[in-house]
């Protein structure tokens, strides 16, 4: 499938990180708030700079379905919020220990521990406050299967599931390339699933396009996270603006040291044309997806 160049592509990515960004700024003021300082740890964690890729592929969705762009904004924005969430608590001593997060101080650094923890538990339930808004879709049911499908992506079955299970194999010291693409369908995939979908159901969409978007989500959330793991290995700290090499410390197995570098490499271009292939249901209409795709593995942080 055709796609855009990327130059093009990371303008418009770019575009509309400035575009996401306003919208969480509105939807989450600093003034009149009762405990300030856990909306100012929140805001410092939600409005940090990043590249809003999975608010961007909610909004690529619902744009295949002619969705309005408030309602896109919303379930982005909601979706930043878990994302977020994850970002702080992943951070926090007792998982992570990581003290560099996009470039600044993470959060328990900022502040401390308990007010990441507690920012992490109010971004979350902030997310889900978002989807019940009108403002999200005026139609109760397709919110509540927004919110439904959000909380299955981000609970046991999905992004916390999947930290449990790395947890698991860090300490285990287990290496396996099955245990690792399931987990990281868990861990990684599950949002980006949520992300792709929820355009879908915003758009009330057809089983075949749901599916269409699924199969595109799923080789996608694999290929970004391979490409993370080539990029832990690649890239310096200043780059990625995080601790780099920190999955070699801790242990864990990763992609690179299943399949070597140009295995991994190969492993996420194959999953990249399969996400392309999965777009022809959508023909011209998803040009900015396969784009996409290729971003995902093309990034260099």
């Amino acid at each position: 499938m055709a796609s855009l160049p990327q130059t093009e592509f990371e303008r418009r990515l770019s575009a509309f990180a400035g575009t996401i960004a306003a919208h969480l700024e509105r939807l989450l003021p600093t003034g009149g708030a009762p405990a300030p300082r856990l909306v100012e740890a929140m805001r410092y964690a939600l409005l940090a700079p990043g590249k809003r890729i999975r608010p961007f592929f909610v909004a690529e969705s619902a744009r295949l379905f002619e969705v309005g762009e408030i309602p896109a904004l919303q379930a982005g924005a909601a979706i930043e919020c878990v994302h977020c969430y994850s970002l702080v608590h992943d951070d926090l001593p007792a998982m992570d220990d990581d003290d560099l997060r996009r470039g600044r101080p993470t959060v328990h650094k900022a502040f401390d521990e308990a007010t990441a923890i507690l920012a992490g538990d109010a971004l979350l339930t902030f997310a889900f406050e978002i989807l019940s808004s009108e403002a999200t879709h005026a139609d109760a049911s397709v919110r509540g299967e927004l919110i439904a499908e959000l909380a299955k992506a981000a609970g046991k079955d999905g992004m916390a599931g999947g930290q449990m299970l790395d947890l698991a194999a860090e300490s285990e010291k287990i290496a396996d390339l099955g245990r690792i693409v399931t987990l990281q369908a868990m861990k990684t995939g599950a949002l980006f699933r949520f992300a792709l979908r929820a355009g879908a159901i915003l758009g009330k969409a057809g089983a075949n396009e749901r599916a269409a978007l699924s199969l595109y989500a799923d080789r996608i959330g694999l290929a970004f996270q391979i490409a993370d793991d080539i990029l832990d290995v690649e890239a310096s700290s200043a780059t990625l603006g995080k601790t780099a090499g920190k999955d070699k410390v801790a242990g864990k197995a990763t992609y690179v040291d299943l399949l070597g570098l140009d295995g991994a490499k190969a492993e996420a271009r194959k999953l990249v044309d399969e996400a392309k292939d999965a777009l022809a249901l959508f023909a011209g209409k998803a040009t900015i997806l396969a784009a996409a795709a290729d971003y995902v593995v093309a990034r260099r942080k």
